[in-house]
């Protein structure tokens, strides 16, 4: 999911260069936070559930800005922020909210 963020924003915003060189320019801080996330969260223990997904959203949008800013030395506007949080909220808590609630309605079914 983000590199799929990525890629789409790189081809919205028409960027100049090397597509792939941009890609992993632009993901690099992104997916470093999300493998911190996946560590934080301990997501191989329960990797379907919500508090996991929110554990890894908010450190990977969080950690990917402050690496994009300090150690990328790239631009965190407050639009991309909000963009970026939107997009990822949805990509790596939406599905497993509705994982979640599937599950819940098939238990009900049964008992």
């Amino acid at each position: 999911s983000v590199v799929a963020f990525v890629a789409l924003g790189l081809k919205s915003h028409h960027e100049d260069g090397s597509f792939l060189r941009q890609l992993v320019k632009v993901a690099a801080p992104f997916l470093i936070a999300l493998v911190i996330g996946w560590l934080a969260a301990r997501a191989w223990k329960a990797p379907r559930a919500v508090a996991t997904g929110v554990v890894i959203w908010i450190v990977t949008v969080a950690g990917g800005m402050l690496l994009r800013h300090f150690a990328f030395d790239d631009s965190t506007a407050l639009a991309f922020i909000i963009v970026a949080s939107a997009f990822t909220l949805l990509f790596l808590v939406g599905w497993r909210f509705v994982a979640e609630w599937l599950a819940e309605r098939r238990a009900g079914r049964t008992t």
